[in-house]
């Protein structure tokens, strides 16, 4: 369940603001979609598995808070990000 070293570096290069970024709103978030979407498809198989359910709660939640602090910043930038990701906002 857990992304791969090969698959984060893809996220960060996709989604980085300069060449050192690692950490900013726009990969944290991107991390996290990717996290959600795995979990949706364990879950869809695994339909018991109350405690992932609670986790993929918890992981929408704190990408609905990262997503809430650009859209304060930024409604065009937010709106390029949820566009890119495939995410409604």
């Amino acid at each position: 369940m857990a992304l791969t070293q090969q698959r984060k570096q893809e996220i960060i290069s996709n989604y980085q603001v300069h060449e050192t970024d690692t950490g900013s709103a726009d990969v944290q978030i991107a991390m996290l979609t990717e996290r959600i979407n795995r979990l949706s498809e364990h879950l869809q198989s695994n339909k018991k598995d109350h405690s992932s359910r609670r986790g993929l709660l918890k992981l929408i939640g704190q990408r609905k808070r990262l997503l809430a602090y650009i859209q304060q910043g930024s409604r065009e930038h937010y709106q390029a990000l949820i566009g890119r990701l495939g995410i409604r906002g």
